[in-house]
Order: C-alpha cells, then sequence, then structure tokens
C-alpha cells in the first residue's frame, strides 16, 4: 500500500510541478502571431531575387558595386552614379554605374556612364548641371550635365610612382545617358601626392563659384573655379583634425539649417579607412563655418554620420529641388566588403536618408532617417498601443516577413533588448543599456557570418549619451540582408549587413526591469524591383 501511496504522491508533485511551470510560462512569455498576405520567396536563378538580394534598397543588377558618385537632381530625376566593375563581384578595374529614380524607391538601371581610357581607371566624384554654361561645353536652353572624378592611372603605380591620381571632367548633353571626355583632361593635375582624390564639387550661391573639395592624404583640398575647368587651389583642412586612423576619401561639403532656427552652418563629411569606431570604414563629420575659400571649425571631438559597421563614402545630392540634404552610403565595410557571400552581385547602398542639424547642450549633430517617399512602400501588418513588460519577461512577436519590415515603438529609457530569430536558430540581438546609455547591435550569431574574420567578430557597442530623454523612438528597418536603425529620428544611427541562413520569423522583445513598449507597428516593405 505504501508503495502506491509513495507512487501516487510522486506522480502528483510532478503534475503540481507542471501546473507551476505552466502558470509562470503563461506569466512570463506572451506570444503574438502577426497574420501576413505573403512570404519571402528566393530563387536563385531570377535577378532581384536572389538569396540576400535587397528588395527595396539599390544594387546593382550584377556584378561589383562601391561608392556612391555623382548624386545629381534635374529634371525631376533622381540620378545615381557609382563606382562599377562589370566583370567581377570583386572590386577590379573601375567605371562609373548609373541608375536613376524620380522617388527615391524605385530605380531604373542604365548603361555604363564613364569607361576608363588612356589616363586611367574612374575613381569617385561628383556631378553637377551647369545651368549657367560656365563651361561652354553646351548652351543655357541645353546645359551639361558635368561630372569631375579621379584618374587612376595604373600604369603609373605599377612604375613606383605616386602620382597616379588625377582629375578628369566628362559632359553629358542628354542628361546622363552618353557622355563625352573633355579633351583638356586632367583639369587637375597632381602635387605629386600619392593619395589625391574624390572631387565634391558645387555652385555657391553666396560667392557666385563653383567650389571643389578633394582629399589629399590626412586632409582636405579646397579650390575655387568660374568655369569648372580652371581650379584655383585656396586652403586645406584637417592635419591633426578628426580620426587619422587611414585616409581620407569622399569629401562633401554643404550648407545646412540648424533645426528650429535661423541658424546655418557648413557641414564637411569625410570618410576615413580604417579607423571607423566599430572597425574598419566610417564616415566622420565636422560642424563649422565656409567663407567660399576655407573651412573652419571649433569642434573637439570626433563625430560620425553612422554608428554602424556598414555605411561609408556617403555623399549629398546636388541641386535637391525642396532644399532637403537627401545622403546615400555605401552599405559595406573594407574589411570584409570582397568576401560577402553573394553570387551574381556584390554590395547595396543604404536608404536615401534626409540629413538634418541639431543642438544639443550648445553642440551640434548631424540625424539622419529615411527619406519621407520610403513611406509609399508601407503597407499595415501589426500594431499595438501599448505592451508593458515585466522583468524578465519575454513577449514574441511571429512574423514572416521579418527581412522586408518596418518595425516602430517608444519605450522607456531602459534596458530592452530584441532578438531577432529564425528557425535554425540565427539570431541578431539589438540591446540598450539605460543604465550605461550604450546601445549595441550582435550579429556574432547572426547567420552567415564565417566568410571573414571580423564580420563576425565583436558585438559592436556605441555610446548614447544624447538620448537623454525619458523615452526614446525606435525605428528599425530590415531588408534580406542588412538592418538599418534610427533612434529619436536619427540622433543615432546604426547601418549593419546581416546574412541569416533563412529569414528571421521571430521577435523577442524583453527587459530586465519593468518597461513600457508605446505604439508599436510593424509594416512590411514592399519591394521595388
Amino acid at each position: 500500500m505504501k508503495f502506491y501511496c509513495d507512487k501516487f504522491l510522486m506522480l502528483f508533485s510532478f503534475v503540481l510541478i507542471g501546473l507551476l511551470f505552466s502558470c509562470k510560462t503563461e506569466r512570463y512569455i506572451s506570444v503574438i502571431n502577426i497574420p501576413v498576405s505573403y512570404a519571402l520567396k528566393m530563387d536563385s536563378s531570377i535577378a532581384y531575387a536572389e538569396p540576400y538580394r535587397p528588395q527595396f534598397h539599390f544594387s546593382p543588377e550584377k556584378k561589383w558595386m562601391n561608392d556612391p558618385n555623382g548624386l545629381v537632381f534635374y529634371k525631376g530625376v533622381y540620378h545615381l552614379f557609382y563606382q562599377y566593375y562589370p566583370e567581377d563581384i570583386v572590386w577590379g578595374p573601375m567605371h562609373w554605374g548609373h541608375a536613376t529614380s524620380s522617388d527615391l524607391t524605385h530605380w531604373k538601371n542604365h548603361k555604363i556612364a564613364l569607361f576608363p581610357d588612356k589616363l586611367g581607371l574612374i575613381f569617385s566624384g561628383s556631378a553637377v548641371v551647369d545651368v549657367n554654361n560656365t563651361t561652354g561645353l553646351g548652351t543655357i536652353e541645353k546645359p551639361a550635365m558635368v561630372a569631375i572624378f579621379t584618374y587612376h592611372n595604373m600604369e603609373i603605380e605599377k612604375a613606383g610612382g605616386i602620382n597616379m591620381q588625377s582629375q578628369g571632367l566628362a559632359y553629358s548633353l542628354d542628361e546622363g545617358e552618353t557622355w563625352v571626355k573633355y579633351e583638356g583632361n586632367p583639369i587637375i593635375a597632381n602635387p605629386n601626392l600619392k593619395d589625391f582624390r574624390d572631387p565634391n564639387v558645387f555652385w555657391n550661391k553666396e560667392t557666385s563659384t563653383w567650389n571643389l573639395i578633394l582629399v589629399a592624404g590626412d586632409h582636405a583640398q579646397f579650390y575655387t573655379s568660374k568655369n569648372l575647368i580652371n581650379w584655383k587651389l585656396e586652403s586645406e583642412f584637417g592635419k591633426g583634425i578628426g580620426e587619422h586612423g587611414g585616409v581620407w576619401e569622399c569629401p562633401n561639403l554643404f550648407k545646412i539649417k540648424v533645426e528650429n532656427s535661423s541658424e546655418e552652418k557648413w557641414v564637411l563629411l569625410i570618410s576615413v579607412n580604417p579607423g571607423a569606431p566599430n572597425g574598419g570604414s566610417g564616415t566622420q563629420y565636422f560642424v563649422g563655418d565656409f567663407d567660399g575659400k576655407n573651412f573652419k571649425t571649433s569642434q573637439k571631438d570626433t563625430k560620425w554620420i553612422d554608428n554602424g559597421a556598414d555605411n561609408y563614402a556617403g555623399v549629398t545630392y546636388n541641386d535637391e529641388p525642396n532644399n532637403k540634404r537627401i545622403f546615400i552610403g555605401w552599405m559595406s565595410n573594407w574589411q570584409y566588403a570582397r568576401d560577402t557571400p553573394t553570387k551574381n552581385w556584390r554590395s547595396a547602398m543604404t536608404l536615401p536618408r534626409e540629413i538634418t542639424l541639431t543642438k544639443i547642450n550648445e553642440n551640434y549633430y548631424l540625424k539622419s532617417a529615411p527619406v519621407e517617399q520610403l513611406k509609399s512602400q508601407l503597407q499595415h501588418d501589426f500594431s499595438k498601443d501599448i505592451l508593458v513588460l515585466k522583468p524578465k519577461q519575454k513577449t514574441t512577436l511571429n512574423y514572416n516577413n521579418l527581412n522586408q519590415s518596418q518595425i516602430k515603438f517608444n519605450a522607456d529609457a531602459k534596458n530592452l533588448k530584441l532578438v531577432f530569430s529564425n528557425e535554425v536558430n540565427d539570431s541578431l540581438v539589438l540591446n540598450y543599456d539605460g543604465k550605461q546609455k550604450v546601445f549595441s547591435v550582435d550579429r556574432r550569431h547572426s547567420g552567415k557570418v564565417s566568410f571573414e574574420t571580423n564580420f563576425g567578430k565583436s558585438i559592436h557597442r556605441t555610446a548614447t549619451p544624447n538620448l537623454f530623454s525619458n523615452s526614446i523612438e525606435y525605428q528599425i528597418i530590415l531588408d534580406w540582408s542588412s538592418i538599418e536603425i534610427f533612434l529619436n529620428g536619427g540622433v543615432y544611427s546604426f547601418t549593419e549587413q546581416i546574412f541569416p541562413t533563412k529569414p528571421y520569423t521571430k521577435l523577442v522583445i524583453q527587459s530586465d526591469e519593468n518597461q513600457v513598449i508605446r505604439n508599436i507597428s510593424i509594416h512590411k516593405i514592399k519591394g521595388t524591383w
């Protein structure tokens, strides 16, 4: 009899424990299943449907791409030129590829714009429309689109010379479809410098003069011209200022208003490789004043336009019609750009972003957020006014299209962890430490990471002291091989490539303290190809 009593008590104990565990699970884990109207479909035989192919970011139809070049708006069209090698998916002899868009969302591929010639490969540069025909290469009625770029002469480099880079000019009379190289190239000869490249050109309304900025090793040089052809060196900037872990590249200078004020400042973007805070490539910026010849800043610390690992060589549009400053960056990093696990194409651009300037505690900061046009691609799938998280509580959202979505919400400025995962246990972790005011991205187990040592080597952490409000607005955008995160309207932004083995289908939200999530929404983002 005792045996049966003991057996009954043991069985009862197991049942009781199971019930208690079940109650605990019910209390600390909530699950939300989000219905969707479609699921991600990948087909390696179809362009723009291959694994990891971005669905709403620009990428070339095939082969290698890097820096954006010649961003110019003309007659309702945004032109995007870019560094392109049409023979392979690794870097090679550079050309200028070309794409256009009327809305910064849907892109049309065009034939190659600029090819290498006897003066060299076609490296980075910029483009303008010469509406006053200062060059004499067009007319007032039919102005020339003018590209100024760097020639890189491989024969000089192979012979051991250092003066292999000079600046060239080409022009188009049919809005960028066909180009003619200027017969007097180069328009700026090399002054015996190893790194002498990436000219950024714009019309300065205040001085009625063309300005050109290029980089010369560890600093920038500023030039003026009346006709885009004959240039005068006016000044230099940057020696001993900013980050110098590698060579300076891809300058961009523009004037911008300070939010909620009548004040205006000049901003100088400078990319540097290596030297970025999370390793490899990154883009720093300086806020100051420019008189048409000299750029000056009182800025002491180094500021970065993006705190992720994968936003490099970005520049902004000339002649944007609404006086906005629209930015596009190359969504990669030279540490592993040649090794990412794609087959027919390699690399993409960031989402086009509107750049604004704000003032926090008497210091100037650039903000960046996706352009308004992206909203036309959003399709609502889920929203909830309030999610209350208890300590260590997990709220799970099951959603088949996380890799093609926008997630937005407001949260208390407290500890918060977001974990994106799939059925094969890939996991991408975003974490905000409210006590230390540090935001981190952990892609070490996000999917394919072993293709290059640096890609999944460490957690990317960024101090965020300027998120000083009681709440933080999160905007998170995922495509098939990227995540872009914007905090408080882009006071801090983070761009990271990801290569999940399968698309993420689950988002777990949790905190180790009481936390409130407000106005959470998930939108799928319609493909644009």
